[in-house]
C-alpha cells in the first residue's frame, strides 16, 4: 500500500467516524448513518479526483474504502451513546480527520506534477468538502464557517507547508525526502486546528460599525 493510500484509508475512516456521530446528533436509523459516514468520507476526496481528471476517483477504483466508511458507522452507531460528550469528540475526530486529508489531497496534487496554486487548492478540498457536505445534509452549522475558528486557515497553512517543504528540499514529492512534505502538512493542520479548539486560538470576524450620527451642524442647515 502506497503513503497517498494509507493517507486516503486514514481519512477515509476517520471522517466517517465524524460523520456517524453528526448522524446520532440527527437520531437517524442505521441506514442514515451509512449514508452521511460515506458521503463525509469520500465527498471531499470525490472532488478532488474530479477536479483533477484522474482515470477513477479513488473509491471506484478501490471499493474497499466505502467498507471501511460503512464499518465506522455501524461501530458509532451501537457505541455512540456511551461518549460522554458526542460533539467534542466529533471535534477532536474532525481535527484528526483534517490533518490526514489535507496531505492526501496535496500528495495527489504533487504527484501528478501540478504547480502549487493547485495543490494548496486541492488540500484544502480534500480537507474541508466532506465535513461541509456532512453538516449542510445534517442541517448543522458547518464546522468549516464556525466565527474565526482555525478551519480551512488551518487546512490552507498546512499545505503552504508542504509545498514550501517540497521548494526548500528542491523536489517533488518523491524528490522531497519522501513523505517529508506531507508529514510538514499534517502536523502543521493539526496543530493549528488543535490550538484552536484547545486554546481558543481565532482569526479576527468581520465587525459592522455603526452609522456615523449627523453633526448638529447639518441638522440645523436642514
Amino acid at each position: 500500500m502506497t503513503l497517498l493510500m494509507t493517507l486516503d484509508y486514514a481519512s477515509v475512516a476517520v471522517f466517517a467516524l465524524t460523520g456517524a456521530l453528526v448522524a446520532s446528533r440527527s437520531q437517524l436509523d442505521i441506514v442514515g448513518f451509512i449514508f452521511i459516514a460515506c458521503l463525509t468520507a469520500v465527498g471531499g476526496g470525490t472532488l478532488r479526483d474530479v477536479l483533477l481528471n484522474r482515470d477513477a476517483v479513488f473509491w471506484v477504483s478501490d471499493p474497499a474504502v466505502l467498507a471501511v466508511a460503512a464499518a465506522a458507522a455501524v461501530a458509532v452507531f451501537f457505541t455512540a451513546h456511551r461518549l460522554e460528550s458526542r460533539y467534542r469528540t466529533l471535534l477532536w475526530l474532525d481535527a484528526f480527520a483534517l490533518a490526514v486529508a489535507v496531505p492526501a489531497g496535496v500528495g495527489v496534487a504533487l504527484g501528478l506534477g501540478q504547480g502549487w496554486p493547485i495543490v494548496l487548492v486541492m488540500g484544502m478540498i480534500t480537507g474541508c468538502m466532506g465535513g461541509l457536505m456532512r453538516d449542510v445534509v445534517c442541517n448543522e452549522v458547518p464546522l468549516v464557517l464556525k466565527q474565526g475558528e482555525l478551519y480551512v486557515s488551518a487546512a490552507f497553512a498546512g499545505a503552504v507547508a508542504a509545498v514550501l517543504t517540497v521548494a526548500l528540499t528542491g523536489g517533488g514529492l518523491q524528490g522531497a525526502g519522501g513523505g517529508l512534505p506531507l508529514v510538514a502538512c499534517a502536523v502543521v493542520t493539526l496543530v493549528l486546528r488543535a490550538g484552536s479548539l484547545t486554546f481558543g486560538w481565532r482569526l479576527p470576524v468581520y465587525r459592522p460599525r455603526p452609522p456615523r450620527p449627523e453633526s448638529p451642524k447639518r441638522q440645523s442647515d436642514e
